[in-house]
């Protein structure tokens, strides 16, 4: 059984789980961009306080060219990481955000 038939797996066997579906995500982005996409969008509507999600998702977006959502990403992470008091992921993806910003300009 490969490592993302593994994950679907567990997903069927406990869907109130976040990290399979954050691990299948990341599996997908060595392989089909576009199937990251639709696991990151389905985990980050189901679970919006999974924080380790908004990193690896904003950067996709930003790969993807698509800048609107990239930034709400990050935002939305910021906030998130600010309310669980998650000060190192809050700092992390400031800096992310500031980078990606700067060279943008």
């Amino acid at each position: 059984m490969s490592r993302i038939e593994q994950l679907k797996q567990f997903i069927i066997e406990d869907p109130s789980d976040a990290f399979p579906r954050y691990a299948l995500a990341l599996e997908y982005l060595n392989t089909d961009r576009l199937l990251a996409r639709e696991q990151f969008d389905g985990l980050l509507q189901q679970f919006p306080d999974y924080l380790p999600t908004y990193y690896p998702a904003a950067h996709l977006l930003i790969d993807l060219g698509e800048v609107a959502g990239a930034e709400h990403l990050f935002e939305k992470g910021i906030a998130v990481a600010a309310q669980q008091g998650d000060r190192k992921a809050e700092m992390e993806l400031r800096q992310a955000y500031s980078q990606w910003q700067f060279e943008r300009s």
